[in-house]
């Protein structure tokens, strides 16, 4: 992240929220309200109640960055404002702050993926979970912008959106089967950046193309360019071979109906436990309008599944997203946004080596240590 004396800070961008409320109600400013919540989750509050009674063991500290002029609002209050908060404005906000603290490099892995808020699903309210649609920098794992879908297939509608809020000039865009559209790589390109894009059945043309010009036993005993990657972990090993090819004749007229397509690959993987006998290889094909060598192709590939799950792992795990039980409004996506601003700082903080929960503890316990962290 840039020198945080150089950009505005996370307070500013939440002061451009703009309140739906009758200012002669207001009684404490929703850029305050915003503002206690991302604090008391960073130190690992999960409710309205605790989220106000961090905010009065901890007033003074935030009479420090905030006006808190009325003091803490009530757990009700603080459920009744969130629910109604402007979710699109968050959003924008939060890319907005995203892009004034931090920076994309050149050929930086940067991933789209989805994740469903189990938590936000009410059977009784005839409300469906909430799924949610991030892009993460690879280069430290923080979210850059999110949005919000009814449901997994609507993610086609969501990327698009999203990128709209996103600088990404110069960085190599992954998005699973679902995101390999021609409107996005479109505009993943008018975005001046790159994309690699899985490829699966609802890509038939493309599909048929991949198992036509690369058999199994082409990409096993490939001449051109190869990379082999072979790990080992808990008991398991996995061998991926990696391969990337210009254009074969299965792909001439596909080439020209995706826009900016240069290359292809294809990424098969043998998943062994212990002495038992391997399993059946898994294939995955990719499109690219990157020139990709295979070792990149296998650091994107790898960085996009390792993005996934050590993020929406660190949701689950530390800040116990699908556990969270809110429903009322707009609260559960809102609450989604915070918990990803959160996550941004605790990653953001590098001198703690601790994890996640160390760390919000460790924030809890030392409000020094929440000021290092907001000042990240």
């Amino acid at each position: 992240m840039n020198d945080p004396m150089l950009t505005p800070s996370l307070m500013h961008h939440l002061s451009i929220v703009p309140d739906f409320r009758q200012a002669w109600k207001v009684q404490h400013q929703l850029s305050d309200i915003l503002f206690l919540t991302v604090c008391a989750v960073i130190c690992g509050a999960e409710g309205w109640d605790e989220i106000e009674d961090f905010g009065h063991a901890k007033l003074d500290f935030l009479r420090q960055y905030g006006d808190f002029e009325a003091g803490i609002p009530s757990h009700d209050t603080l459920a009744r404002v969130m629910a109604l908060v402007n979710a699109e404005q968050l959003q924008t906000a939060f890319a907005e702050w995203m892009k004034a603290c931090h920076d994309v490099t050149d050929g930086a892995v940067v991933a789209i993926d989805g994740k469903t808020l189990r938590g936000s699903y009410c059977r009784g309210k005839g409300k469906g979970a909430i799924h949610m649609v991030s892009v993460f920098s690879a280069a430290n794992g923080v979210v850059l912008g999110q949005v919000k879908t009814t449901e997994k297939s609507n993610e086609i509608t969501a990327i698009p959106e999203l990128l709209k809020l996103l600088n990404l000039q110069g960085c190599l865009v992954t998005i699973d089967a679902m995101g390999c559209q021609k409107k996005i790589a479109t505009q993943i390109l008018q975005k001046g950046a790159d994309y690699l894009l899985s490829v699966k059945g609802n890509q038939p043309a493309l599909a048929d193309a991949f198992e036509a010009a690369f058999p199994m036993a082409k990409v096993a005993s490939f001449e051109g360019d190869a990379y082999i990657t072979d790990e080992k972990n808990r008991g398991r090993q996995e061998t991926r071979y990696h391969i990337v090819s210009e254009f074969t004749e299965e792909f001439q007229e596909l080439s020209y109906e995706w826009p900016g397509l240069k290359s292809v690959g294809v990424v098969m993987s043998f998943r062994q436990e212990g002495d038992e006998t391997p399993e059946a290889p898994m294939i995955r094909y990719y499109i690219s309008s990157a020139d990709l060598s295979a070792k990149k192709l296998a650091e994107a590939a790898r960085q996009h599944w390792h993005i996934e799950a050590k993020l929406h792992w660190s949701l689950d795990v530390a800040l116990r997203e699908d556990a969270c039980k809110i429903h009322r409004g707009r609260a559960a996506e809102n609450l989604g946004r915070v918990r990803h601003i959160a996550l941004n700082y605790l990653k953001g903080e590098k001198r703690f080596k601790g994890g996640i929960r160390q760390k919000q503890k460790k924030a809890a316990l030392d409000e020094a240590y929440l000021a290092d962290i907001l000042a990240v």
